[in-house]
């Protein structure tokens, strides 16, 4: 099938486009600019040119299209409102063009937070409406969608890695080399999943390819890293002390980043495996990556 992905040029996008054109489907891709567009017909991809504000484009590549991957959104957390904002409307114009369509949409969200303490998430755990107070309401809109007739999914997003990134853990190595300290808060036994890029890739394309309407998937090969860990990891990496913080001093060293930093979100992907038969393949772990990260 022709895949529409919006994020394209991302790094989960980047990493889906050969992931679908190995598996025999065409790929057109979202950019804004020459440099993306560069990259994705060197990628093999065909190319839309528009932006998530530009939503006749979204709705453009959505009409021309089998499918669509929504992959893309804007990680400058000093705009987060505005951004989830946009995220809602781009999901809510490629979802107008495909409705009475039954193409597939697959949305990108995170995960939610465990509804008790030291549980794992599954997928058949619901996400408040209000998204636990987060301006990010992704899932629900695509559950709106569904109560639509619309074919749309979703896939929970871990902290997603390779060598080069390490998801959220990345922004604390950057405190850390400026702080000259890595840090993480309280005991430091709240976790994080965690997924290779390159094994939700394949996720993405079987979800596509096999997925269900209103149906939630887990990009979840590791399901619990203690943040703890994470910290010393950083600390080993950078040669540099590693500290407990307070809750009040968490705010301080950590700013916006404080709250994910605190935050217990393991999770479960037995239900995924199980219904889409995905095996994540990747030998390198989320720590063994942040030790390798240059």
């Amino acid at each position: 099938m022709r895949v529409f992905i919006t994020g394209a040029t991302g790094f989960i996008g980047s990493a889906i486009i050969p992931e679908l054109l190995n598996a025999g489907h065409q790929v057109l891709g979202l950019t804004r600019s020459d440099e993306g567009e560069k990259f994705l017909r060197t990628s093999g991809a065909e190319v839309l040119r528009g932006e998530m504000s530009d939503l006749e484009s979204l709705e453009r590549g959505a009409s021309i299209s089998n499918g669509v991957i929504h992959a893309a959104f804007n990680h400058d957390f000093s705009n987060f409102v505005e951004n989830c904002e946009l995220d809602r409307r781009a999901i809510e114009a490629i979802g107008s063009a495909l409705e009475g369509s039954n193409k597939p949409f697959i949305i990108t969200s995170g995960l939610p937070l465990p509804l008790s303490p030291n549980s794992l998430t599954s997928e058949e755990d619901d996400v408040p409406s209000d998204s636990g107070g987060s301006p990010r309401v992704s899932e629900q809109t695509a559950m709106t969608l569904v109560e639509r007739n619309i074919n749309a999914s979703v896939v929970r997003m871990s902290q997603a890695h390779d060598i080069n990134k390490q998801g959220l853990a990345t922004f604390m190595m950057a405190i850390a080399r400026e702080k000259n300290v890595s840090a993480y808060v309280g005991d430091g036994l709240n976790q994080w999943a965690a997924v290779h890029r390159l094994d939700a890739a394949s996720l993405y394309r079987l979800a596509l390819e096999k997925g269900s309407a209103g149906a939630k998937y887990h990009a979840v090969s590791e399901e619990s890293i203690h943040i703890k860990d994470i910290a010393e990891a950083i600390g080993r990496r950078l040669n540099i002390p590693v500290v407990a913080l307070s809750s009040e001093e968490a705010k301080h060293h950590f700013g916006w980043l404080g709250f994910p930093v605190s935050m217990d979100a393991p999770a479960s992907s037995v239900l995924t495996r199980q219904r889409l038969g995905w095996q994540p393949k990747e030998k390198s772990g989320f720590l063994a990556n942040l030790e390798l990260n240059t």
